[in-house]
């Protein structure tokens, strides 16, 4: 059967060969003609669609995570112009299609009943009424009209049979490439609604303050007869005509069953549009930075919550209002999710528009670097815990401290002797965290914070030194906050979760928030930290916020740059983050301006318009309990009262305590003694908490009830110290450089060397050299002129107790 058809269509091919073979030269030259010109019409009428179908500029837009209008800025051509929306709202589709095209449904983009009832007008007129135009085929004028903007040199053609015929065929080659709701949408988006305003978003907007699904059935009527003749819409001129034309339409969809009476009686009763609005710009500096980052996208959906921006943008500017007084003009905030890490509010600069310094108020402040003050202590902090080099009870000194180049002091310039680590870090002391960072090594801490995603660290770290923990180095509020909100990420983790990174935020809808590189700081650390945090002292009326069952729990920290020129407060609960940075986009300075005194309270009245969160659960798989001593943090040892300390899991802490000591007294308890000058039948044995001088001389100046130990009786000279040594040196310190500069005069300066005994009565002699230069009673100071070269300063006290200190003094040019 199969070879019988083949033959069949066989014979029939060459039977249509030889027919055609015998047609005249003259008819098949015709036919061909024909055919090619069918052909050439079709290639004609293929590509008679424009690609792309509209060339013309368009609005960058912001949109909220729910595609409220957030900010917009005007296309380059002066237009309002958004970029095109993918569906047509029903009351203006329904307003648009009774006004303008009934069949739209059925034809196929050209309506022959519409172009018959134009003609029949037109003549009876005896001039040109009505073009029977289809929305379809005014979506083809549209686009010819934008592809002649793209080519100035095109001209405009005007009205003219031809033009018409040319949007004829171009509106039935747009029903092949576009379904209905497809062509409707692209109407809608680029037909005029008056003035500069093009497309039905910017005109919602732009006449109603609102988006096109929030419009009144008279509002949508009000737009659907717009783009038939836009400059109805005046402020002045032609009211009365449009009212006319919007309320004929609305008893038209009255009588077409489209509105019942009483929706048609409220629609005819509302009120013209009178001024146009203003279109929101609750987020412009992020709508700036992302215009920059993607260039060729004009809808932007962001992660932001749209009533949380209104009042952060509210909240941040009335306190930038209340800043500017005290001539600090910009703050920036930003709010986060720590559960998906995604940007809630975003205020770049909260400076009202100031024609004055209109550059410093456009600037992002959230993504341009700034000093970052003491603001990145808890990472370090966190690091040394995992390390094992701290626990949260140990004590650290805080005593005057200099290191080659550089002396950190503490912002209070006070000195506590030793404080609790956790303690240092909720008060910011710089000494303390200086000497945490000499001993985990700057370079290693410049790589912590790059991995966590500090991005602009850039230079090598010894560019930075130990400076990096208190401000020498620049930090955006985008990269810190995120870094915050990692670690209170890191303390919501669960054993049966994936192990902890720092990620990045996200502020584009349907961006995932991307980890970072591994990090030694785990849920353990993370927790530790956040849990130090909550005792930073708060501000004006926070101060009290343990006294209030209501109040929240809050970890956070400040930071203050050097020149009193940035203000950071950042803090995290376990489900937000919230950042604020206060200062001059300039870089000015000014008195008073801290991150305690002027971010802070903006940071504090952030958090209270948040949902309530829960503190965080303490991750007790992640951490271990050890017994430490109550009075210094160490390791028990069996001279000392012990309590339960929380350290990380992994943490190789090891430290036993060197502060409590087995001392032996005589009878009466008051002296020290030995056994060459006491039977150790007749000794008392206690055991007693001893810091080293230089710690003791500032911390007993505020702990009373420290207790000095007892000096050695004045039989026993060889009572040693059991703490090692009873005198300490505090300038200089061991191989130091010394630079002693000129004075204005040209003459050679002076320094001044200082120690401290543990006895208050001690007398000290002083030896440089070798040479005697003097005693010192009660303050031990000596201001000296020395030589450049190597040297070595000999102390020693009235009991024989002596400490020795080698250092180099710099020769001045």
């Amino acid at each position: 059967m199969m070879a019988l058809f083949r033959t069949t269509a066989a014979t029939r091919t060459a039977h249509a060969r030889t027919h055609w073979r015998q047609q005249p030269p003259a008819r098949r030259r015709l036919v061909g003609a024909i055919a090619l010109a069918w052909f050439a019409f079709g290639v004609f009428w293929w590509r008679l669609l424009p690609q792309p179908l509209f060339s013309t500029p368009q609005s960058y837009v912001l949109e909220a995570r729910d595609g409220t209008l957030l900010s917009a800025r005007i296309a380059s051509d002066g237009q309002w112009r958004f970029p095109a929306a993918e569906h047509v709202p029903m009351k203006f589709r329904r307003a648009l299609l009774t006004y303008e095209d009934k069949r739209f449904e059925q034809h196929r983009g050209v309506d022959p009943l519409a172009l018959a009832r134009a003609v029949k007008l037109d003549v009876s007129k005896g001039r040109v009424v009505s073009g029977g135009s289809t929305l379809t085929m005014q979506l083809a004028k549209l686009a010819r009209a934008s592809a002649r903007d793209a080519r100035p040199a095109a001209g405009n053609p005007g009205r003219s049979v031809r033009e018409k015929l040319a949007e004829m065929l171009l509106a039935q080659r747009l029903e092949l490439a576009y379904d209905k709701d497809q062509i409707l949408a692209l109407y809608a988006s680029n037909a005029p609604f008056g003035g500069n305003v093009v497309g039905l978003e910017a005109a919602s907007w732009r006449y109603f303050g609102r988006g096109p699904d929030e419009l009144s059935w008279a509002e949508a009527a009000t737009l659907a007869v717009l783009p038939n003749n836009p400059a109805l819409v005046h402020v002045t001129r032609n009211r009365d005509r449009l009212r006319g034309k919007r309320d004929e339409l609305l008893r038209r969809m009255g009588a077409d069953g489209v509105l019942n009476a009483m929706d048609l009686d409220l629609a005819l009763s509302e009120p013209l549009v009178a001024e146009p609005h203003d279109l929101p710009d609750l987020a412009p500096h992020l709508l700036e930075t992302l215009r920059v980052q993607y260039p060729a996208r004009h809808r932007l959906r962001s992660t932001l919550d749209a009533r949380l921006q209104a009042r952060v943008t509210e909240q941040t500017r009335e306190h930038t209002a209340l800043l500017a007084r005290q001539q600090v003009n910009n703050a920036a905030s930003i709010v986060i999710d720590n559960r998906t890490f995604e940007v809630l509010a975003y205020v770049g600069n909260g400076a009202v528009a100031d024609a004055r310094d209109a550059r410093a108020n456009a600037v992002d402040i959230i993504r341009r670097p700034r000093s970052t003050g003491s603001i990145l202590k808890p990472f370090l902090y966190a690091a040394m815990l995992e390390d094992g080099a701290l626990n949260p009870r140990m004590l650290v000194p805080d005593v005057p401290t200099h290191f080659e180049g550089f002396t950190p002091e503490n912002f209070d310039r006070q000195y506590r002797g030793a404080v609790r680590a956790d303690e240092a870090l909720a008060h910011s002391l710089n000494i303390p965290a200086v000497r945490e960072l000499q001993t985990y090594g700057v370079a290693r801490f410049a790589d912590l914070l790059r991995d966590a995603g500090m991005t602009t660290l850039s230079r090598p770290a010894d560019d930075y030194g130990l400076t990096l923990v208190l401000g020498g180095a620049e930090g955006s509020l985008w990269d810190i906050s995120a870094m915050y909100a990692s670690l209170a990420g890191m303390a919501r983790t669960t054993e049966a979760e994936s192990a902890p990174r720092f990620r990045d935020l996200t502020v584009l809808a349907g961006q995932k928030s991307a980890p970072r590189g591994e990090t030694p700081i785990t849920p353990g650390s993370a927790w530790l930290t956040l849990d130090a945090l909550l005792e930073v002292p708060r501000p004006g009326d926070e101060a009290a916020w343990r006294s209030f069952a209501t109040s929240r729990r809050i970890a956070w920290k400040t930071g203050t740059s050097f020149g009193l020129r940035d203000g950071w407060a950042i803090g995290s609960t376990s489900h937000y983050t919230v950042g604020v940075w206060v200062g001059n986009a300039s870089g000015e300075g000014r008195p008073g301006l801290t991150g305690s005194t002027m971010a802070a309270p903006l940071m504090f009245g952030l958090f209270n318009g948040l949902p309530e969160s829960p503190w965080f659960d303490r991750p007790t798989y992640a951490l271990r309990s050890i017994d430490t001593c109550i009075d210094d943090g160490y390791l028990r040892t069996a001279d000392c009262d012990t309590e339960r300390t929380w350290i990380p899991r992994n943490s190789h802490f090891d430290l036993l305590s060197p502060h409590n000591l087995r001392v032996h007294l005589d009878a009466s308890g008051s002296f020290r003694v030995d056994s060459d000058c006491e039977s150790p039948f007749a000794m008392q044995h206690a055991t007693w908490f001893v810091l080293p001088p230089a710690q003791e001389y500032y911390y007993r100046r505020s702990h009373a009830e420290y207790r000095t130990l007892p000096n050695a009786r004045p039989d026993c000279a060889g009572a040693r110290d059991p703490g090692k040594n009873a005198l300490a040196l505090l300038y200089p310190d061991a191989d130091a450089r010394v630079l002693i500069p000129q004075e204005l005069d040209g003459h050679r300066g002076r320094t001044v060397f200082e120690a401290v005994a543990r006895r208050r009565d001690a007398t000290i002699y002083w030896h440089l050299d070798g040479q005697y230069l003097g005693e010192t009673h009660t303050f031990h100071q000596q201001s000296l002129d020395i030589e450049p070269g190597e040297h070595i300063l000999t102390l020693v006290d009235d009991t024989g107790d002596r400490i020795a200190r080698k250092f180099q003094v710099l020769a001045t040019r």
